[in-house]
């Protein structure tokens, strides 16, 4: 019997807390995908499905989103979860101007400390394509499939420790709904997110891993490039990391330390990367940064307009 992959959602079912996550919940259950695995997680029972390629994907209820407590789930996320291939955190997206009607993933780190989550292209790539795939299925015309700036949403009210991110060593993303209430209601739109679960395991292909650095917190040239195909659909950008502006602002990357820091990123990318892609409208001072990280990680520099012509990228 081929040995399968595992991956662990973590999914707050608190109705008065859990946008979109309550939600998530309930279409799993009422689609028959949750089975009690035998133990509980914080307290709670953790539900379990496996598919037919031996891959079994658990469900970990809480009463509120993982992040705004990490240091009491952190124990039992190790314990259950510790060796397993793939997590996520099930939640709600908003924030002041973001995009309404929006699917959207994006990986773990906190920019300012240089604290990063191990992240994995090619899982964050099924994901993002099986959203796209069932929106289109299902005709949500009104719907888009982005991706998100990196950020950690565990640092919150002037409080949180960075570096419990670093504590726990599977790749993990925030899988969301946003930006607003209707948006969060949207039970079509729930409904593409909780079945995408189960396609992260989907695919095994080689991407040309990228770190995008530059550009804003929803920047539509690194959410295009998911969904860039060339050669008769054989080769993908594999997308996870992204530093946006604001985020090596504040982070003060123009400094000495700001080579460790993202050199810090690059190194949690599984796979590593080929390639650094930035925004042409980024800081020259960080343009010499991405210049030097380039040259030590023996990769190509790539401006963001390269992107929608995959195919003229010289890769090394």
């Amino acid at each position: 019997m081929t040995r399968g992959r595992k991956a662990v959602y973590y999914i707050c079912d608190h109705k008065d807390w859990g946008h979109v996550s309550f939600l998530v919940w309930d279409i799993l259950q009422e689609e028959g995908y949750l089975h009690p695995a035998g133990f509980t997680f914080a307290g709670k029972e953790v539900m379990k499905y496996a598919d037919e390629k031996n891959n079994e994907y658990y469900f970990a209820p809480s009463d509120i989103a993982i992040c705004r407590d990490y240091p009491r789930f952190l124990p039992d996320m190790n314990k259950y979860f510790g060796n397993f291939d793939m997590s996520g955190m099930v939640t709600w997206h908003e924030g002041t101007n973001a995009p309404e009607r929006v699917l959207t993933i994006h990986t773990i780190g906190d920019v300012s400390s240089g604290c990063y989550g191990p992240a994995n292209p090619l899982y964050n790539h099924n994901l993002m394509i099986s959203m796209e795939k069932i929106r289109k299925d299902i005709g949500l015309e009104d719907f888009k499939v982005v991706t998100e700036a990196t950020h950690w949403s565990g640092v919150h009210d002037g409080t949180g420790d960075p570096e419990l991110i670093l504590k726990y060593n599977v790749p993990m993303v925030d899988i969301e709904v946003g930006s607003e209430e209707d948006s969060w209601c949207n039970k079509q739109a729930c409904s593409i997110l909780a079945r995408s679960l189960l396609h992260v395991f989907d695919h095994d292909i080689k991407l040309h891993n990228l770190l995008c650095v530059g550009g804003i917190h929803f920047d539509p040239n690194f959410a295009e490039s998911v969904h860039t195909s060339w050669n008769d659909g054989k080769e993908y950008f594999g997308i996870s990391h992204i530093m946006a502006n604001q985020w090596l602002v504040s982070g003060e990357y123009e400094n000495e330390q700001g080579e460790e820091k993202l050199s810090a990123c690059i190194e949690s990318i599984i796979g590593g990367i080929d390639g650094i892609v930035f925004h042409d409208k980024l800081k020259g001072c960080y343009k010499d940064l991405v210049r030097k990280l380039g040259e030590k990680y023996n990769v190509p520099i790539i401006k963001h307009q390269a992107l929608r012509m995959p195919e003229n990228i010289s890769w090394k």
